[in-house]
């Protein structure tokens, strides 16, 4: 059965974002944290997580702080499928639906999703019968509800809704900072999965982060129009309004976060007009500021045969250009280069990163300049 209206505006607003999970120094996924949080979302009365195949660790952890501890038809569970990854063939890529069952133990999928389509694995998903394998996942009752995650320009997205128009809803990329971006298009593929009627979840709301801490001059807006309103609540929020959006997904990585969503979320009102104006006048003075727009979905590390950290390369970059933190910077540079990381300098060049990075980025040449900048 799709997705109705009544469904997906019924649904609470908040999701819970599996992919940025609190770790412990060891490197794994901080389970009690997690069990805490888990427990002040649902009893907050909130239902949807998300987790992928490509989230290191997520899946099995989630089996441990929501599947053991919670019914299963007390919430609703997302995964997807990524045959985009290096290395991948269509055995492999199919399989990952079975290993996702195996580590979450959770029987089947509420929401199944192929993950993160553009240009650049759009054929894999074409020739290897993914979209007709989600389908079939559907009617074996593997997975209740499927669709697609999206990063790409709105001229694919359109494609793809007309090849597939029994997709039973879209994951975007919007946030009010990329509302109006030339590369992500969040606007534009918006007003698209509306035209063809298609409930939206969103992610990168806070656009990994970023807007939970944005430059000095946009939190000062902010606090003028209400001083007990945290920064990241704008921009939850923000999304949360868009008509037609069935859930915003937020990557919460501790309790404070989750206590902080769920203070405005719990009872969601949408921006009034004069918070919208507020908005409006924040994304103007971003677009004034030059920065690497990098979500740190950690895509361009796993492929990486020299293991640059990119992300947190560019994070570093981007403290410069943002916050001219010129000291923190270079530490923040040490330390993303330490270990086994090879320096931004160290780039072979060879592409891999730039053919999964969602937001398109000219990476080699972004290495390029922060090797420039530091070293």
């Amino acid at each position: 059965m799709a997705i109705t209206k009544e469904f997906s505006d019924s649904m609470p607003k908040l999701g819970f974002g599996l992919m940025r999970l609190p770790r412990l120094e060891d490197g794994t996924i901080d389970v009690e944290q997690c069990k805490t949080m888990t427990d002040l979302f649902y009893n907050a009365g909130m239902r949807y997580f998300d987790t992928a195949y490509v989230y290191e660790g997520s899946e099995a952890a989630a089996k441990q702080f929501l599947v053991d501890r919670y019914p299963r038809e007390s919430y609703y569970l997302a995964t997807k499928l990524n045959a985009g990854m290096p290395g991948l063939d269509e055995e492999k890529a199919k399989a990952e639906l079975e290993t996702s069952l195996e580590r979450t133990g959770a029987g089947y999928f509420d929401f199944f999703l192929l993950h993160a389509l553009s240009r650049n694995n759009k054929p894999k998903y074409d020739d290897w019968g993914i979209w007709d394998f989600a389908k079939k996942a559907k009617e074996e009752g593997k997975v209740k509800h499927w669709g697609f995650s999206f990063h790409d320009d709105p001229e694919l997205l359109e494609e793809l809704l007309n090849e597939h128009p029994d997709a039973e809803f879209v994951q975007l990329q919007i946030n009010y900072a990329d509302w109006n971006s030339p590369s992500v298009h969040s606007k534009e593929i918006y007003e698209i999965c509306v035209k063809h009627n298609k409930p939206i979840v969103i992610m990168e709301p806070v656009k990994g982060g970023t807007l939970a801490n944005p430059p000095q001059s946009v939190i000062d807006e902010f606090k003028a129009a209400d001083p007990e309103a945290s920064v990241a609540s704008w921009a939850v929020r923000y999304c949360a309004s868009l008509p037609g959006v069935m859930v915003v997904l937020s990557g919460m990585s501790n309790i404070a976060q989750m206590e902080d969503n769920l203070s405005y979320m719990k009872d969601f009102k949408p921006l009034d007009e004069t918070e919208q104006a507020v908005i409006r006048k924040v994304q103007d003075i971003l677009a004034a500021i030059p920065q690497i727009p990098c979500t740190a979905c950690r895509y361009c590390i796993a492929g990486c045969p020299m293991k640059i950290n990119i992300p947190d390369i560019f994070a570093a970059s981007n403290r410069v250009t943002i916050y001219n933190q010129t000291e923190q910077a270079a530490k923040a540079y040490e330390r993303a280069v330490s270990g086994e990381h090879a320096k931004a300098s160290e780039c072979i060049k060879c592409g891999l990163c730039e053919g999964v990075c969602p937001q398109h980025l000219e990476i080699r040449d972004l290495l390029e300049e922060c090797a420039a900048r530091f070293e």
